[in-house]
């Protein structure tokens, strides 16, 4: 384990009281750290990198583009404190284009997932895969969503609601938001699919592609820009496929703020039930008035 001086923000500390001979303390030098794994990786060990996410994905961009994802490193980068949720950092410590950045490296797996059970399950898997991964988690103590024994697989997404009038496609914390969001919309008789997509790329293209010809109407959620991340993904993949209604919940080309209540900001935000409620909503009349056109 590689940490840039964050242990106790991020837990590791407690791997490291644990393991202390397996524990290295790199200072707050993020790139010399992706560095440091990437020779480690060398070796045969299996690495795991872990500091904020703002810092893995633009202090220690260059190592990892150079040193992990081109040389196919077998590396694995966890980034926590991601998203507006992280609350009172400062506005500059919010990562809002880190999946936009990672998802554009070539060789690089990211995942993004949504509970403490799917987190558990995507931590097995990554050391379990080889090549270079980067795994983003919150700040927040996050609640149970899955079951124990759900079926885990880098690459496809996780059903949680049925549902035939639309389809929210959220991504780490905001998939407990689209299930609020789906309740509240059944109560108004819509009945919206929910998809945890914890994997980011490769995306589930399948499961896209379905819930785009039952449904006809997709809404992304996301603790991100709308620019470059889960939106940005599903938007290709429709694009390409089977073009349909899209509407996007995230940060539209705004920085996040900053303050000590988290679940404010992400109102604030726009990250949140009632946003993802509008939007279902918004692009349901959008596909009625494309039908009649």
């Amino acid at each position: 384990m590689f940490d840039a001086d964050v242990a106790k923000s991020t837990n590791t500390c407690h791997f490291g009281k644990r393991f202390p001979s397996r524990f290295f303390n790199c200072g707050a030098a993020e790139l010399n750290m992706v560095c440091m794994a990437a020779g480690a990786s060398t070796t045969g060990l299996i690495p795991f990198a872990s500091t904020f996410a703002v810092f893995a994905s633009m202090r220690a961009c260059e190592a990892v583009r150079q040193s992990v994802c081109y040389a196919r490193r077998n590396v694995k980068i966890v980034a926590t404190n991601a998203g507006v949720e992280i609350g009172g950092d400062g506005p500059s410590h919010p990562a809002v284009e880190d999946l936009a950045i990672m998802r554009a490296m070539a060789n690089l797996v990211v995942l993004s997932p949504s509970d403490p059970v799917t987190t558990r399950l995507a931590t097995r898997a990554i050391a379990a895969y080889v090549g270079p991964v980067y795994m983003r988690l919150g700040r927040q103590i996050a609640s149970v969503l899955h079951a124990d024994d759900v079926s885990f697989e880098i690459g496809k997404m996780l059903q949680l609601r049925e549902g035939s009038d639309a389809t929210i496609i959220a991504t780490g914390n905001m998939v407990e938001q689209a299930l609020i969001a789906s309740d509240q919309l059944s109560l108004r008789g819509i009945q919206a699919r929910v998809l945890d997509c914890h994997t980011i790329k490769p995306i589930d293209r399948d499961a896209i592609v379905k819930a785009a010809r039952e449904t006809a109407c997709l809404i992304t959620a996301e603790d991100h820009s709308i620019h470059g991340g889960l939106g940005g993904a599903v938007c290709e993949v429709v694009t390409e496929t089977c073009p349909v209604v899209v509407s996007r919940v995230g940060l539209a080309d705004r920085f996040a703020s900053s303050g000590r209540d988290h679940k404010a900001l992400l109102r604030h935000c726009g990250l949140h039930a009632g946003a993802i409620v509008d939007q279902v909503q918004e692009a349901l009349s959008r596909r009625r008035a494309w039908s009649m056109s």
